[in-house]
Formats: C-alpha cells, structure tokens, sequence
C-alpha cells in the first residue's frame, strides 16, 4: 500500500464515494477507508447477518428467516432518475463499475406490525388494505391515466396541459 496520498476520504456513504471519485478523475491520489465491514456508511444496504448484528448485536439470526444472501434491507431507500444529474456524475467519476442498478421490483412499508406491499397497479390499488375506498379509486385512475397516457397523442391526457398542472392536481 502507498504510503503518501493527496487526499484521504472517511466512510464509503455515497457523498464520501463522490468525493473519491471526482478527486481521483482529477488525477489525485486517494485513499478511501470505511471502520464498516461493508460500504455505504449510513445509507448502506445489509445482508441478514448485517442487519441482525447491527439492530440485534452478537449472535445468529434464527434459520426459519432463511440464507443471509437473500436480504438486501436499504437502510436508507434509494432511488435514482435514470437521466438524472447524480447518475451522469457517477458515469462521469467512472464509479459505476462498483454500482449495482436495478429496476425496483416493490417497495413496502410497515404499518401496525405487518409488511404490507405498496400498490402499483391499479389490481394492487383495489386489493390493498393500506388504502380506504375513496383512495383506492384515485389510485386505480391514476395508475390507468399512466398505462395509458401517450405523450404524443393528447387524447390520453384527459383534456388536462401537462406542462401546466400540478402533481396533486393530476392525481386528485
């Protein structure tokens, strides 16, 4: 290992990452260290073993919760806008070779005890006990007026000026 650096980064968090990777395309040295045994510092995602050692302390989780690699808990949810400025950075620091990307298959929330999973088709909308009656038939619309909406024929846009109108005045 080198022993002298330009620069030395704490935490593999995502700002940390950034830093590092815009640091090092300018053409410094850098050192980048976690005291973690996985990256991601506060917004990182755990495996089973993870999350039982870092909500549970010492000791195994029980068998019955199945293989540890087949958890991935975000500690911190992250999403990000496939052309957005955040993934154009990141191609541009060259770290995208150490990302994973993947198309969220659900999300889910807890809520009075349980795991419920959040709707995001109109069937979902109309079977999830999460939503009262009047809620599932605007989510029922809106995920519709989605399927359906064709930017290049405005008969799919219900006579509404997308370019005008408000998120909470399109799913009202």
């Amino acid at each position: 290992m080198d022993e002298e650096y330009d620069v030395i980064v704490l935490g593999t968090g995502l700002k940390e990452c950034i830093l590092s990777g815009l640091l090092s395309v300018d053409g410094l040295k850098v050192l980048h260290m976690d005291k973690n045994d996985h990256y991601g510092g506060e917004s990182s995602s755990l495996n089973l073993l993870q999350l039982w050692k870092r909500f549970r302390g010492d000791g195994a989780p029980p068998g019955t919760l199945g293989t540890s690699k087949e958890y991935n808990v975000d500690m911190v949810p992250k999403f990000m806008m496939a052309n957005g400025t955040l993934v154009r950075v990141l191609i541009h620091t060259n770290v995208t070779k150490y990302l994973n990307f993947k198309a969220v298959d659900g999300s889910f929330v807890y809520n009075k005890g349980k795991i419920f999973k959040v709707p995001a088709t109109d069937v979902e909308a109309l079977t999830s006990s999460l939503m009262g009656l009047f809620e599932k038939r605007r989510a029922r619309n809106f995920f519709l007026f989605v399927q359906n909406f064709d930017e290049t024929h405005p008969k799919t846009h219900q006579g509404m000026d997308l370019s005008k109108i408000t998120a909470k005045e399109l799913i009202g």
